[in-house]
């Protein structure tokens, strides 16, 4: 699809956490639980735009927790799911949407591959839903008692978002206005369109209870943890020197099993140490001749690799090069958005300086490149 917009829709009253804020407003991890799925549709390169659906009472507490994102102006819902979602298509209409994700507030962890799985979906399909196949056996009661067996073959817990070709959902909505349907799925299927199925997650639970609100409280459990790198580099005779991925001109060049980029080693030491994984040297061996001219930006995009496998996230790096020459200022810029694009930061979150040691050292003398780096990582509690 080439322009999907999303409806995150979040008019419902649910109160059932025992708190007069309705639950897409309670907060996890210092974020409003409709914060963190609007964040995730915001941060996917496949939606165009995030149109808000939200009970007309709220517009105060929206206001409050969706400051500084950029969304679509929010709309107010109806009396039913139903109709929020009707008036969520309509205020998007003009906009001329392809395809349209509708995705419920109360689900504050979608993954970025279930979103892009629905959306390469709907290349094929009308629609196409998330969903996990059952996995319990399940049973029909009756007064506290069992009264038969469901045969499970076949049967799937939906989630969302739910995607669909903007003109078919649309007007399915128009035609069966009124009706009482669980999901726009079933409003697609009265309709006579094929729905797909693509893999969900189990990370895209609905929070309903108090129970799911542990779980997610368990996982927004965050902590901080800070790591130093150090490295430093002789010279050699040359008429550049690389430092954070620049090339920048000198008079001389930095020796190294790779390419010596001083700057870039001491920080993917410093962010191996925050996330207590070892050195440089333990993953990228000197001796290994796979390295022999390396740029070092493999071993950051490792190293930041290892960080997302541990579910976490980097929030800053601050570099101090220490050196006669070459002057450092001028290539500041250039040398932070480099770090950026490869830890997948935004560029105010690092911090990149120079400084001398006043002719004094190894680094006075203009024998080599010495630096020093700070890292935090942000990782899940145990």
């Amino acid at each position: 699809m080439n322009k999907s917009i999303a409806l995150v829709v979040a008019g419902g009253r649910g109160r059932r956490f025992g708190s007069g804020v309705p639950k897409q407003y309670r907060l996890l991890g210092g974020k409003a639980v409709i914060r963190h799925a609007l964040e995730a549709f915001l941060a996917h390169p496949g939606v165009a735009a995030v149109q808000p659906v939200i009970h007309a009472d709220d517009a105060g507490l929206f206001a409050d927790v969706a400051r500084g994102l950029d969304l679509l102006e929010p709309v107010a819902g109806g009396a039913e799911r139903q109709d929020s979602v009707r008036n969520g298509l309509k205020a998007v209409e003009a906009l001329g949407p392809d395809a349209v994700l509708i995705h419920d507030a109360a689900r504050p962890f979608v993954p970025a591959d279930v979103i892009s799985r629905v959306i390469g979906a709907l290349e094929v399909h009308a629609g196409a839903i998330p969903a996990l196949a059952v996995a319990d056996t399940l049973k029909r009661g009756r007064d506290g008692c069992i009264v038969g067996t469901v045969d499970r073959e076949g049967l799937y817990r939906a989630q969302t978002p739910q995607g669909f070709r903007f003109a078919d959902i649309l007007e399915a909505h128009g035609t069966l206005a009124g009706r009482s349907l669980t999901d726009d799925a079933s409003l697609m299927e009265e309709a006579g369109h094929t729905v797909a199925l693509v893999a969900g997650s189990e990370e895209n639970f609905k929070m309903t209870t108090s129970e799911d609100l542990k779980r997610a409280e368990r996982l927004t459990a965050r902590e901080t943890r800070v790591g130093t790198g150090f490295d430093v580099h002789g010279v050699e005779p040359g008429n550049a020197v690389i430092l954070c991925g620049i090339t920048i001109p000198c008079t001389f060049a930095l020796k190294g099993h790779s390419d010596a980029d001083v700057a870039m080693h001491a920080i993917t030491d410093a962010v191996l140490g925050a996330i207590g994984a070892g050195d440089i040297g333990s993953h990228f061996p000197s001796g290994d001749p796979r390295w022999k001219g390396a740029a070092s930006s493999i071993f950051l995009e490792h190293t930041r690799d290892l960080v997302a496998e541990a579910g976490g996230r980097i929030v800053n790096v601050d570099l101090t090069v220490i050196c006669e020459a070459p002057r450092i200022g001028p290539h500041r810029e250039d040398m932070r958005n480099s770090l950026a694009g490869i830890l997948g930061v935004d560029p105010e979150r690092i911090g990149v300086k120079g400084t001398t040691t006043e002719k004094l050292g190894y680094t006075g003398r203009g024998e080599g490149i010495a630096a020093q780096a700070v890292a935090t990582v942000e990782l899940p509690q145990d």
